[in-house]
């Protein structure tokens, strides 16, 4: 796959060219902000892609085609999760639920709190939106150490639903979030060391 930073992260044999025109065009088109949002992190700004109508309809398409079969509801993590959840949702023809952070929908909620390595954390769902054994696909614009992604799951889980995989527009491959993912397919459309 073609990387965020140029250089190759992975063969793309045997993809189409318009998917191999796609990841350029992501390439060109996500930001690299280094030290923000504090010193020694890259943070990948996904707002120029956003802003590009073909570019983002493609990612939206490419999205939604590696989706899994019979996919119900489609989870977007907050924030920039809610703008690829719901296009992806509408193309798959399966209704969005938003991953929200901690205090932001009214009761009931169903909430799971986790660590993240400069603290804690909290996401949570409106449990009355998840009907038992709805297939779930989660979404993301990057996996990074995966502990929201851990928690969103375990809390799609916890509410009854089948995470059926996730899907991510940008893999950070170095820091290894996968792992936190267990044995669940995970999709992401470009890898970056």
């Amino acid at each position: 796959m073609t990387s965020i930073d140029g250089s190759t992260a992975g063969a793309l044999s045997g993809a189409p060219a318009g998917r191999a025109e796609l990841l350029a065009r992501v390439d060109e088109l996500v930001r690299r902000v280094p030290d923000y949002p504090k010193a020694g992190v890259l943070f990948r700004d996904i707002t120029p892609l956003l802003a590009d109508g073909p570019a983002f309809a493609g990612v939206v398409d490419a999205i939604a085609a590696d989706a899994p079969d019979g996919v119900d509801l489609v989870a977007g993590m907050e924030a920039r999760g809610f703008l690829l959840a719901a296009p992806v949702a509408t193309a798959l023809g399966a209704g969005v639920l938003p991953v929200r952070k901690a205090g932001k929908l009214p009761g009931p909620t169903a909430v799971e709190h986790y660590e993240l390595e400069y603290g804690h954390a909290s996401v949570e769902i409106h449990p009355f939106t998840v009907p038992e054994g709805a297939r779930v696909l989660v979404i993301d614009d990057v996996l990074a150490t995966g502990g929201t992604a851990a928690a969103t799951v375990a809390l799609l889980q916890r509410c009854g639903a089948e995470v059926v995989g996730l899907s991510f527009l940008v893999e950070l491959l170095g820091l290894d979030g996968r792992a936190r993912l267990g044995d669940l397919p995970v999709d992401a459309l470009v890898q970056v060391p």
